[in-house]
């Protein structure tokens, strides 16, 4: 199967980093940002032409200083404060003609991100598309949630399910439809969540379980995600949530699962995304240093980024 390709896209990589732990109860996530950089990230890009300018890190309250109001929405107002800001300047990158890549922090990162994403997108006539790789599918609402956490709703939020104060961030709702949207790798999802899976899948939204990764593979599942976007979409953003590797490769992550992609997959799919001059913006989230070891799977972050932006076994 041949991918068609999208135009070339921008040389400029604005980094932002976005230390949130706030959507899940286990700390640690919040140094993930701090990480990637130890891993050489900027100097990286750099050796692959790319222009980087790292805008540092987004301030973000911590749990300590905030009181829990509502138990299934578990510190609503810090992560709508700051999910504000990040869309804002998600936007403004995106007008400067920057590739925005994002650090997180936990997988609530992605309200703000893609809120900006779409926001840019509306004001330019362009339809925003997401591919979602992640053990979780994040598509709990407060009615369904078992923790309260937010950062196993992004994507329902996204999609215009849940709370108006996150799904109308940026002034509307849905930031994307479901037909633009794959996840890709998920394998723990929540009963009750399950049922939103199901029903956006019947709207048209992509959702490959890790038993559809090894009875397909990566290259089929790939190649028809993105020849499904080109006809639809003209900014494709990619949130990888490094929870959606295998422990073996990938330990250091906020909340892992056994039986995920392995090391070669995770590439592939960063490299067949390149290759098709796809990528617009990218995100990377859940690396949690306190579970890591030797930084490892920060470095892999770091290596995967590379893949999507273009480093390859041998020149071209």
């Amino acid at each position: 199967m041949r991918l068609k390709k999208y135009p070339k896209k921008k040389h400029k990589i604005g980094i932002i980093g976005f230390p949130m732990d706030l959507g899940a109860d286990r700390r640690g996530v919040d140094m993930g940002p701090s990480a990637l950089r130890y891993a050489h990230l900027e100097n990286k890009l750099e050796n692959l032409g790319y222009i980087v300018k790292d805008f540092g890190d987004l301030y973000i309250e911590g749990a300590e200083t905030q009181v829990i109001r509502n138990p299934k929405l578990k510190y609503l107002p810090e992560i709508v404060r700051s999910s504000k800001i990040l869309a804002r300047k998600v936007e403004n990158l995106l007008n400067k003609q920057f590739l925005p890549l994002i650090l997180g922090g936990d997988h609530a990162t992605a309200v703000g991100s893609i809120a900006g994403i779409a926001g840019y997108c509306r004001k330019n006539r362009k339809t925003p598309g997401v591919v979602w790789i992640d053990a979780h599918a994040d598509m709990n609402s407060p009615e369904t949630t078992p923790s309260g956490n937010i950062h196993g709703m992004p994507l329902a939020v996204s999609l215009g399910i849940g709370e108006k104060r996150l799904t109308r961030l940026n002034g509307f709702s849905p930031k994307v439809m479901p037909e633009n949207v794959a996840l890709i790798g998920i394998r723990d999802v929540d009963k009750q969540e399950s049922v939103n899976v199901k029903k956006y899948r019947d709207m048209g939204m992509q959702a490959y379980t890790m038993s559809d990764v090894d009875k397909q593979g990566i290259p089929r599942i790939i190649t028809r995600v993105m020849n499904d976007f080109k006809n639809k979409v003209d900014h494709i953003h990619i949130s990888f949530d490094m929870d959606g590797i295998d422990p073996e490769y990938a330990g250091g992550v906020g909340t892992p699962v056994e039986g995920g992609l392995t090391y070669r997959e995770a590439h592939m799919i960063m490299e067949m995304m390149h290759d098709s001059g796809s990528v617009s913006s990218l995100e990377v989230l859940e690396v949690n240093p306190i579970l890591d070891t030797k930084n490892e799977t920060a470095r892999l972050a770091v290596d995967l980024i590379e893949s999507a932006l273009g480093k390859s076994t041998l020149f071209d």
